[in-house]
């Protein structure tokens, strides 16, 4: 299957396109997009956290659980929202720590590219949600896909520091070498459960400290 997605990493996951499961993704955006349901993010943003980010700057993966499922808000990185976008309460409390840990000033937008053309890949565990229906797209084969790319960065990646915020980021430990890898795990930002452990986690700092002692450059998390 011919997919559209950045060269190293269509190189690193060409085995996952050809993949039955895979196959069964395409057959259901489809028959959603026959059925004329709206899908977010539109389909040339997909694999944007792939595009934004190619496997050899790969620095950090910051894992997300489902794209908004708001018009406009879904741009194919975790917590991003493009220019222009009303920024929601988990990614405004994520800039609330980044300003408590490392004293960047609050952001006027909530686009994260900068951080992924640095290295950091924003990775959804579900790449595509229906409008208005969170977490529907999530038990359709995408959490096999995702998981195979978070094994290929453990297999063929050495320290990368990987961000596991709340209980469902927390289960993919399993498919990283700790051997090899950093992982910093804290509760979600959500206003539900951040002030149970995602605030104060100096999750940023400790990053940047972590790559510094790994000999690579720091990520600069200063948005605009």
């Amino acid at each position: 299957m011919n997919v559209e997605i950045e060269a190293s990493w269509k190189k690193q996951l060409h085995s996952e396109f050809s993949k039955d499961y895979f196959e069964n993704i395409v057959a259901f955006l489809k028959t959603e997009k026959a059925q004329n349901k709206i899908i977010y993010p539109p389909g040339s943003l997909i694999f944007n956290a792939f595009d934004k980010t190619p496997f050899n700057i790969l620095k950090v993966v910051l894992l997300g659980q489902d794209p908004y499922h708001g018009k406009g808000q879904a741009m194919g990185l975790s917590f991003s929202v493009p220019k222009g976008i009303r920024q929601p309460p988990s990614l405004i409390n994520i800039f609330k720590e980044l300003h408590d840990d490392v004293g960047m000033p609050m952001p006027s937008t909530g686009d994260l590219t900068p951080w992924a053309e640095q290295g950091v890949l924003l990775l959804n565990a579900a790449l595509t949600v229906r409008a208005g229906d969170a977490n529907s797209h999530a038990k359709n084969g995408w959490h096999q896909f995702t998981d195979a790319v978070i094994k290929k960065v453990s297999d063929d990646k050495e320290g990368i520091v990987f961000l596991l915020w709340g209980s469902f980021a927390h289960q993919k430990q399993e498919l990283i070498d700790q051997t090899k890898h950093h992982v910093l795990k804290a509760a979600h930002p959500s206003p539900f459960s951040a002030d149970k452990g995602f605030f104060g986690c100096k999750h940023f700092s400790k990053t940047n400290d972590y790559l510094i002692k790994q000999k690579q450059e720091p990520i600069d998390w200063k948005i605009d």
